[in-house]
């Protein structure tokens, strides 16, 4: 009779176990994101490459009023030289984790975002992340947002 008190208590913290598991990982992708757009305010590629899979692709999808939005591929070097160049304002582009999905060593990640440049708004959008978890942790393999000046909030 003493075994099924132990079973029953087995068995009640198997969910919880498995929650904070997924919360850990929800967090941790979180943090490679966070991390990637600290490294962009400081202006430090390095630390901005560090949160980059191997062979990441950024593409940004936007349009000028009036006209079909388009798809461009951003270089990521491009990307990355960029950053790391001195530039007299801070590109600041503050997000909030919408949505993050996971499933085994992928992860998904849906954010609105505005972005400034110092203290003044340049535009907003979504961020949409595609997020693997490697050897050392998860990367961000794709990113693809949208880009607007109206509309925001």
């Amino acid at each position: 009779m003493k075994f099924f008190p132990l079973l029953l208590l087995l068995v009640a913290a198997a969910p919880a176990a498995h929650a904070q598991k997924a919360l850990s990982e929800t967090e941790a992708v979180k943090q490679i994101v966070t991390a990637f757009f600290d490294g962009m305010r400081r202006g430090d590629s390095t630390a901005v490459r560090r949160t980059l899979a191997p062979a990441a692709v950024f593409h940004g999808f936007s349009g000028k009023p009036g006209q079909p939005p388009t798809l461009e591929i951003e270089a990521i070097n491009g990307f990355l030289k960029a950053v790391g160049t001195p530039h007299p304002e801070i590109w600041d582009e503050r997000v909030q984790f919408e949505r993050v999905l996971i499933d085994a060593n992928l992860a998904s990640v849906w954010a609105p975002y505005e972005f400034y440049l110092g203290s003044k708004f340049s535009h907003c959008g979504y961020d949409s992340f595609q997020l693997v978890k490697l050897a050392d942790g998860w990367k961000i393999a794709h990113i693809i947002d949208t880009r607007r000046k109206e509309k925001c909030k």
